[in-house]
């Protein structure tokens, strides 16, 4: 166990972490049987009936963004690219939380009764859309509810007798504990106490590690550990090595992710913007916060057992904290790794239950909320084993994360576009995404050498990527002129000094590439399109499955693309009509 100036890193015993483990999931089991109700509706079990108050609402958006994942990176990030590090993994993560609502706002008000983004892509375009936006959700909840599981097991196995795999499966066992009964419900409701006290914990927890190891003397006498990029707070590399590819992956995750999706259609429709951003607040100040440890730590010279970054926050929290405050923060992280885990778990249902059951195994007309119910809670318990499955790879969570975020950044325009632009088609949305993965992945990946003229290529798409990333994220404020000035003026400062560079940065390239040929591709062909989308076919098409006499939703027919839709929940059987197709 790795130690710092002669203090050995604290344990605490199988009785002991038993018992913490039983008083945190034995609690959230106790309020989610309080909810549950023995008749339970499929709406509910995936959106709480899309009325969920500012209170609950804030909370779990908070809890859901922070994770045990965002407190471990955020501190990795400290500890490889010195005092800018958390500020680039926090602010941008918050920033991205704030960038959410003005488009959500628009979600919501075409689509106010869906439960997924992708169900809404299947009212919108058709089978094709749907199931690569639901695909690629499936693939980053997993990718997501794996790297909660490691950071819970490197947590048990570094405080207690108990080993890593071991630690896997206490708490997989306890979020799917109190997470199968009530679903989404369930998620929301307990988030709400974990957050309290995460919040709790890291006001008393940071400052205290911070003392203990003798703060601000340390910064001092260890200014030596550092390069003079790491103690720059305007580090180039921090910058290009961890602010600018998460800024691009944040983005992405914002869109892209059905967690997110799931709490913005769960939300009253008047409390998006205050929901979201007190999210941002709470956010950044507890990511920066805890990522500060990892500061710390490169200051103290502190090596975490085996180079292993995962190692880093609990054995600094283990080394400096007495026992009731270990204890503590003990409790926060599984608080952060279950609020997120318990998230991913409900969206994951939500997805089998409306996307893959609803619209592609039964069809709309035919789904019945039972059988819905069935397999949201099978595709928990399947999820859960799946991630316990991949847990035993501990790979880097950090790496985790940016690749997920680059991998969802080929869908951001097409999806945001698909809710502004009436003249996106389902074939101009496929086939952008497809392509933007066949670029994505050997840059990412440098399957292909990047020098020569396909590093100029990678150069030329990687600025237009910069280009669309800052322009959308204008666009959801200002509009589109301003969207389009920002991206243009974004392009053209930004070319003479990344093309022939920038390509060194493959994890950068990759999520600007994905941006920028998606982007490109959509539009080429969508621009030609005459006639254009009735948006307000979705709210038509869009609707509850259990809605009190109707055993489902109900297919009425089509327009547009030819895509059938179900009832909006007015709970009314209309007259199926033939699909048309343009």
């Amino acid at each position: 166990m790795a130690c710092v100036s002669g203090t050995e890193t604290a344990q605490f015993s199988a009785v002991v972490v038993v018992g913490l483990l039983v008083f945190f999931y034995g609690g959230t089991f106790l309020i989610s049987t309080r909810i549950g109700k023995k008749d339970e509706n499929a709406d509910g079990y995936m959106t709480g009936g899309n009325n969920i108050g500012f209170g609950i609402s804030a909370a779990s958006m908070t809890a859901t963004w922070i994770w045990a994942a965002s407190m471990y990176a955020s501190a990795t990030s400290g500890y490889t690219y010195g005092i800018s590090g958390p500020i680039h993994y926090g602010l941008w993560g918050a920033l991205m939380i704030l960038f959410i609502y003005p488009f959500g706002k628009r979600i919501r008000s075409v689509a106010p009764k869906a439960h997924t983004l992708a169900e809404v892509m299947y009212a919108r375009h058709g089978r094709s859309s749907q199931l690569m936006l639901a695909g690629s959700n499936i693939v980053g909840s997993l990718i997501s509810l794996m790297s909660n599981f490691i950071a819970g097991g490197v947590l048990i196995s570094l405080l207690s007798p108990f080993n890593f795999t071991q630690g896997v499966f206490a708490v997989a066992a306890g979020v799917l504990l109190y997470t199968l009964w009530s679903g989404f419900r369930a998620s929301v409701l307990t988030d709400f106490v974990q957050v309290v006290a995460m919040l709790g914990a890291v006001a008393v927890i940071v400052p205290f590690i911070f003392f203990a190891a003798g703060f601000p003397a340390a910064f001092e006498t260890g200014a030596e550990n550092l390069t003079p990029q790491q103690g720059s707070f305007f580090s180039s590399e921090a910058f290009m090595g961890q602010g600018a590819p998460y800024i691009a992956a944040v983005l992405a995750y914002a869109i892209g992710n059905q967690t997110i999706a799931q709490r913005l259609f769960a939300v009253r429709q008047n409390l998006i913007k205050p929901t979201f951003v007190t999210a941002t607040v709470g956010y950044g100040a507890m990511v920066i916060g805890v990522g500060m440890l990892g500061v710390l730590a490169l200051y103290l010279g502190f090596e975490p057992t085996g180079g292993d970054m995962n190692n880093l926050i609990p054995e600094m929290a283990s080394t400096y904290l007495p026992p009731v405050l270990l204890a503590l923060f003990f409790i926060m992280i599984i608080g952060a790794l279950s609020s997120t885990a318990d998230s991913d778990l409900a969206a994951l249902s939500s997805i089998m239950m409306a996307d893959v059951y609803g619209q592609n195994v039964a069809g709309a007309k035919k789904a019945n909320p039972r059988t819905m119910l069935l397999v949201g809670r099978v595709t928990m318990v399947v999820a859960t084993a799946a991630a316990v499955a991949f847990a035993s790879l501990q790979l880097s969570i950090l790496d985790l994360l940016v690749f997920v975020g680059a991998l969802w950044g080929a869908l951001v325009f097409p999806v945001l576009a698909s809710f502004y632009w009436e003249k996106v088609t389902n074939r101009a949305f496929t086939v952008s995404v497809l392509a933007a993965l066949a670029v994505f992945l050997p840059v990412r990946f440098a399957w292909i050498p990047v020098d020569g003229v396909f590093g100029i290529v990678v150069d030329v798409l990687s600025v237009l990527g910069i280009g669309v990333v800052l322009g959308l994220m204008v666009f959801g404020f200002f509009g589109t002129r301003a969207a389009k000035t920002v991206g243009v003026l974004a392009v053209v400062i930004s070319a003479p000094f990344a093309i022939g560079s920038l390509h060194e940065y493959a994890t950068l390239c990759g999520s600007l590439v994905a941006y920028s040929v998606s982007t490109v591709i959509c539009w080429a062909m969508s621009v030609r399109r005459r006639d254009g989308f009735d948006f307000a076919l979705i709210a038509q098409r869009t609707g509850d499955f259990d809605d009190g006499a109707a055993t489902g939703p109900v297919a009425t027919g089509a327009t547009g693309d030819g895509v059938p839709h179900q009832a909006g929940g007015t709970g009314s059987d209309d007259t199926p009509e033939p699909a048309t197709t343009h």
